[in-house]
């Protein structure tokens, strides 16, 4: 029998990624990425129409282009025959939102609605309805709503009731007009199958839809707005379906042009990071899986539901089958050190680095590694872009403390690494707290590729060892195993997301495992961080909203 091969493609913010994945043992084979021709549209749409503060738009068309491309790219490269790749799969950023009408056309496609910024794709990072976000909240809380409390007692800008209710309150037509309002993801799917239907991830995580009791009430939604109280039997209508299901067979039109064979199956569209869990081995309770880049999400699996501080969500089937998915995450760590090397590091250690062959970051690594924990003297909180678990405040801002005139930039690195390090320990510390155990944990993404000595910190402020991700495009390998269950054992492919994950998903020999004298040190600097982070967090002290206030008058 032929080797069997699947193809998951991972949407990212600005490109999309395809990668072809032998079945018998999770090899990429190939990968090929697609950058988005229209990018991210935050200033104004492509007729010149310009764009308010906070928006974030996409063009639909560009999906389609990166299947077009990336599909045919990475079958030319291997020279593997379409009738052996029986499964595609694929994850997206999410919430990322767009209207469609019956047929499934997005609204920005027709002539008549070009230039409404409201018939185009709300891309996750679109942060213009925090109002809508702000009241939604407010009403919730005064109605006693329990299901909030699943999404850590606060609902986002960034997921779909937020998004949904802004098209209302400022482009009626738009709202009235949509047949259905639908993931990016679901759509992509449909495009493929040529029928839409929305999955148990992004229906649950980011438009607030439970197994067992589905959508919140009407009456909730009539209390928000009497124009949305059919919202869910209307405009989010739809069977939902687990992960790893079968969301259809690929059409003939669309098999001609991305290079497959019609009747190829078709899975469920997925998260991007939910995507990574079973990429890494993770099917089971007490592996926390942290995708680490610009940000973190930290998930993790339990065997029942329940409420923890700060969490993004709570759902069952989120991510795998049979158990509940918990979210929590860390709003910036990448983008802190990021944002330190472009915005505070001196002449002369760029001289230094360059000097040496080296990059900056590589550079403040190097020189960071020669300290022992604690020799900076340095503590600092990792609030740069807000708190996301598990104090939930988009207000709260960074500090660093213990700075002197003898303060090096490389002491200041550190200190913003292992910042990040008692966040993610808080966010642990939270699920324990809450009877959800965190026994091991896993990494993928971009920063555990790169960063050892980040890896090492994260292993001794957790006291825990951390396996590391062998592929670098985990979320497309997940994407692939979850589009080789919608196949089947009977094509070649798997019955269960547990029994592909035997045999594809894959990690690194090398782990991080915690050095005893390093984490003694930690667990005090972190005694420190705790009570800095609940000083300025939990309304002691809260001088960093009034400092944002101050910012705000003095800007007007």
């Amino acid at each position: 029998m032929n080797k069997k091969y699947a193809i998951g493609v991972d949407y990212g913010t600005q490109s999309g990624r395809a990668v072809l994945v032998d079945l018998s043992n999770g090899e990429e084979l190939a990968d090929h990425v697609t950058p988005y021709r229209h990018h991210v549209m935050d200033e104004e749409l492509p007729s010149g129409v310009k764009l308010e503060h906070d928006w974030a738009l996409q063009h639909p068309q560009d999906y389609i282009e990166v299947l077009e491309r990336s599909i045919p790219e990475v079958l030319r490269i291997t020279g593997i025959a379409p009738e052996d790749v029986i499964g595609i799969g694929i994850d997206f950023t999410a919430c990322t939102m767009l209207p469609v009408t019956a047929e499934g056309t997005p609204l920005c496609f027709l002539e008549q609605h070009i230039d409404n910024p409201h018939a185009w794709v709300k891309l996750w990072k679109h942060h213009a309805a925090q109002p809508e976000a702000d009241a939604l909240n407010e009403v919730a809380a005064a109605r006693g709503e329990k299901w909030v409390r699943r999404y850590g007692g606060t609902i986002s800008s960034e997921w779909m009731l937020a998004k949904t209710w802004q098209i209302l309150n400022e482009a009626p037509s738009i709202y009235e007009e949509a047949d259905k309002f639908v993931e990016a993801a679901d759509w992509v799917v449909g495009q493929l199958t040529g029928t839409i239907v929305r999955n148990s991830c992004t229906a649950g995580y980011k438009s607030n839809w439970h197994k067992q009791e589905g959508y919140p009430s009407e009456a909730f939604f009539k209390a928000l707005d009497p124009r949305l109280e059919k919202l869910m039997s209307t405009k989010l209508r739809g069977a939902v379906l687990p992960l790893g299901a079968k969301a259809g067979e690929l059409t003939e039109t669309m098999a001609a042009k991305i290079g497959l064979q019609p009747g190829t199956a078709v899975a469920v569209g997925n998260i991007d990071a939910h995507a990574a869990v079973p990429a890494v081995g993770v099917v089971t309770p007490g592996k926390l899986v942290m995708a680490m880049g610009t940000s973190i999400c930290h998930l993790l699996l339990g065997e029942e539901e329940r409420e923890v501080e700060g969490m993004c969500g709570v759902v069952e089937d989120g991510m795998i089958p049979g158990y509940y998915g918990y979210e929590a995450g860390q709003s910036a760590v990448g983008d802190i050190f990021e944002w330190f090397v472009e915005e505070c590091v001196p002449a002369y250690a760029r001289r230094e680095a360059e000097e040496a062959g080296e990059n900056i970051h590589v550079y403040l690594t190097r020189k960071a590694s020669e300290l022992k924990p604690g020799q900076s003297g340095l503590l600092a909180l990792d609030w740069w872009n807000g708190n996301r678990s598990v104090l939930v405040d988009t207000n709260l801002t960074g500090t660093m403390l213990g700075l002197t005139l003898l303060t090096k930039p490389w002491e200041m690195y550190r200190a913003l690494l292992e910042a990040t390090a008692f966040g993610t320990r808080k966010i642990i510390e939270a699920f324990h707290t809450n009877g959800v155990n965190v026994d091991e944990l896993y990494a993928c993404g971009g920063l555990p590729q790169k960063n050892k000595l980040l890896m090492q910190i994260y292993a001794d402020v957790t006291n825990r060892e951390i396996k590391i991700a062998a592929s670098k495009q985990t979320p497309a390998l997940g994407s692939a195993m979850f589009g080789a269950v919608a196949a089947g054992s009977a094509k070649g492919g798997y019955d269960s997301i547990v029994d592909a994950a035997k045999k594809m998903a894959r990690v690194r020999e090398e782990t991080f495992k915690p050095i005893a004298e390093h984490v003694a040190v930690y667990n005090r600097l972190y005694e420190e961080y705790v009570a800095l982070h609940d000083y300025y967090g939990r309304g002691t002290n809260e001088v960093m909203k009034r400092l944002k206030e101050i910012k705000a008058k003095a800007s007007e």
